[in-house]
């Protein structure tokens, strides 16, 4: 049961990643001009980065009760699925959004189980 607590963590870790790349994708494909993409592109996932690290994270800064940390976390990678949309990568998003309802369904099973 521990190798699979490994796994289920370790996934999560890579979605929170891939997220992080669909936010750089998006800003770096806005076609709004080598500059604005460039900052997006650089500057929304590190935004996002941010944010996780001080309210999301295990070791975050200003934790928050497990039911305020899932709908931050849905919100995030919601955003991350609508930014592979906006980048026309759709049957990404929607892979990438099955992916990670069935992940947090099985973290916070491991979790709160």
């Amino acid at each position: 049961m521990l190798v699979f607590q490994y796994i289920v963590f370790g996934l999560f870790f890579m979605l929170e990643l891939c997220a992080l790349g669909a936010f750089s994708y998006w800003g770096f494909h806005m076609n709004k001009g080598g500059f604005i993409n460039i900052v997006m592109g650089i500057g929304t996932p590190l935004l996002v980065a941010i944010f996780w690290g001080a309210f999301i994270a295990p070791k975050a800064n200003f934790p928050v009760t497990i039911p305020i940390r899932i709908i931050l976390q849905l919100i995030v990678f919601g955003l991350a699925t609508t930014a592979l949309f906006a980048s026309s990568k759709g049957t990404l998003a929607i892979v990438f959004g099955s992916i990670v309802l069935i992940e947090m369904i099985l973290m916070y099973f491991i979790e709160l189980g």
